[in-house]
């Protein structure tokens, strides 16, 4: 079997001799993205520091393509391996062509002069991240979210077989954040290019990343597939959620249900409910929802907004006693919501359901 183009083994990182985060253990391919998860604090971005050599191990090794990165010369690494930090850079008196430029100094020898094959690909690199138009400018007038994507060209156009990015979205909004992954993924694929990454956005890094590597508060790790990672380390395990909660599946937040009895009924399903869930949630109104089946898309929402949710198993015909639990939680209610759902064969007794609350007097509408 071939070996993995980037591998740690037994890396121990930390600051002054003092560990942080032990026994860290990472094998990525070239092709693949990694992206490292977890609370601020963790040591994301430490792990990162050793990995590009700006922090020396305690223990451990940090492979490139078969050769230990402490012992690759400066002028190699600089070929193999492409870095883009948190850290403010302010470089004076560059235009932003000037900076992705600097991604090409690697090859241009001594004196540092651009061929034309070299221009031509600090074209295409700030072509790929849509900053033509800020060639000329300079670098110091540009806004954070250009800045980034200038330094991302620059880590691009240095043709890296490893790109290490931290925090590569930050400051981006959400076209660019998804123009940015889009182009990280064409390129890994395309170009068989490794990255590793630090992502706070965990609903990105489960969708675009072949690997994750969870960084806990504890100084443990845990490294595999996303759907492996969060299997053994659920998200509200990992951030310490006391409050809200993360859907894995669909990779969304809910936060903190209302507390207290219900005092608002939704029948809802297929999608028609969530607004009505997150609104009573923003009003800080306990509500109970029902009859909802338990793969319908409302169902994860309503579980993670309300602890009284009546469900019914999936692809099953609705049942009596579903019915009977649902309404005697309706009448404990002072208004019921018709989320509009549509009433089938299957969810036909949610029609009884909403006949039954006009039956007992309880307001029925389809608005807060």
């Amino acid at each position: 079997m071939e070996p993995s183009f980037f591998l740690t083994q037994g890396l121990t990182v930390g600051y002054r001799g003092v560990p942080l985060i032990q026994d860290v253990e990472i094998c990525l391919n070239r092709g693949e993205i990694l992206s490292l998860i977890g609370p601020n604090g963790a040591g994301k971005t430490t792990i990162l520091k050793h990995i590009i050599r700006q922090m020396e191990p305690i223990c451990g090794t940090v492979c490139l393509d078969g050769r230990d990165i402490g012992k690759i010369p400066g002028q190699d690494l600089a070929k193999q391996m492409s870095v883009l930090l948190t850290d403010r850079v302010r470089p004076e008196l560059m235009t932003c062509e000037d900076v992705v430029a600097a991604g090409r100094y690697p090859y241009t020898g001594k004196f540092g002069i651009l061929s034309p094959e070299d221009r031509q690909m600090v074209r295409e690199a700030m072509a790929l991240m849509s900053i033509t138009e800020l060639a000329a400018r300079n670098f110091l007038q540009t806004s954070d979210g250009q800045k980034q994507r200038v330094m991302l060209a620059r880590a691009i156009c240095q043709e890296p077989g490893l790109l290490i990015l931290d925090e590569p979205t930050a400051y981006l909004d959400i076209r660019y954040k998804i123009e940015l992954l889009d182009i990280l993924r064409k390129m890994a694929r395309e170009k068989q290019i490794a990255v590793i990454m630090s992502l706070h956005e965990i609903d990105l890094a489960m969708k675009i990343s072949d690997r994750i590597l969870c960084v806990k508060a504890d100084g443990g790790t845990v490294f595999g597939s996303p759907e492996e990672v969060s299997k053994i380390c659920p998200i509200g395990e990992l951030y310490g959620l006391e409050k809200g909660s993360y859907n894995a599946l669909y990779g969304s937040v809910e936060l903190a249900m209302p507390v207290g009895e219900p005092a608002v009924f939704v029948v809802g399903g297929g999608g028609f409910g969530i607004p009505f869930y997150r609104e009573l949630q923003k009003r800080q109104i306990p509500f109970a929802a029902g009859v909802l089946y338990e793969n319908d898309i409302d169902y994860p929402v309503a579980k993670g907004l309300s602890s009284h949710v009546i469900s019914a198993p999936a692809f099953s015909v609705m049942q009596r006693q579903q019915l009977d639990a649902a309404a005697d939680w309706m009448e404990r209610c002072s208004l019921v919501i018709d989320a509009g759902t549509p009433a089938r064969e299957l969810n036909a007794l949610n029609r009884e359901l909403l006949s039954l609350a006009r039956e007992k007097g309880i307001p029925v509408q389809d608005h807060l």
